[in-house]
């Protein structure tokens, strides 16, 4: 088995936005579905790891895309290993077409906690660090892989929101992606027909359920760069987002 994993979707209608592009949210979903597909296969997926009390979660993700797919384009994520140390991993990702026309790359780290301390744990004692069977160094990642966003406290309060059933995933926790569509919203049509999204980066910081309420602070922070704080109860700061359009 080669250790990059190779997954082919489609730019499906309803997953597409008001101009016939994949919306970033569903590409997330996309990559996620790639992690886990590739670690799955090769024996640290969440299907064994929910075995053993143990899961994958998201820490960090970076998406910097030239283009977006079309409706109805078929297109592969690829994704592979390209590090692993005792409680995270980085895990990279690149997008093409069929004719092998790159879209874009994204670059995430992941770390494993255990579901009942919610606490972070070895991912190098699975199956006695099988995980480093996988890693590919050679394979070329070009973006910038981002760091902490940073925010002064100009940020401005832009709107608050609940969270229900459709936020929460399998970790039982609000969704990856679902913070990233909420941050999307922020900006609405007449924007987006002017501004395609370039790159996003996003950290999580803390968890949040389902019936948190959820508070967005954006600051802009250059030309077509903006910042934006998501804190749930009690001002708890669950995730920082950078967005970067282009003209």
């Amino acid at each position: 088995m080669d250790k990059v994993g190779k997954y082919l979707n489609m730019a499906e209608p309803f997953h597409c936005d008001f101009q016939g592009r994949l919306m970033m949210g569903h590409l997330g979903n996309h990559m996620l579905n790639a992690a886990d597909f590739h670690s799955t296969d090769r024996g640290f997926g969440m299907k064994y790891l929910n075995t053993i009390q143990k899961t994958w979660v998201l820490s960090r993700l970076a998406i910097e895309m030239t283009e977006m797919p079309c409706q109805y384009d078929r297109f592969y994520v690829e994704t592979w290993v390209e590090s692993a140390m005792r409680y995270f991993t980085n895990r990279n990702f690149r997008v093409v077409d069929e004719a092998g026309k790159v879209f874009g790359y994204g670059r995430s780290i992941w770390a494993m906690i255990d579901t009942v301390t919610r606490q972070p744990t070895d991912l190098l004692a699975i199956h006695n660090g099988a995980i480093n069977n996988w890693i590919e160094r050679e394979k070329e990642c070009p973006i910038d892989k981002g760091g902490r966003v940073k925010m002064s406290d100009n940020a401005v309060f832009v709107r608050a929101i609940d969270t229900y059933y459709n936020d929460v995933d399998i970790n039982g926790h609000i969704n990856s992606v679902k913070y990233i569509e909420h941050v999307l919203d922020l900006w609405d049509l007449e924007w987006y027909s002017k501004h395609p999204i370039r790159r996003l980066e996003i950290a999580y910081v803390a968890e949040a359920h389902q019936g948190d309420r959820l508070s967005f602070y954006r600051e802009q922070t250059n030309e077509n760069e903006f910042c934006i704080r998501i804190c749930h109860d009690d001002n708890i700061e669950a995730a920082r987002c950078k967005v970067v359009f282009t003209d």
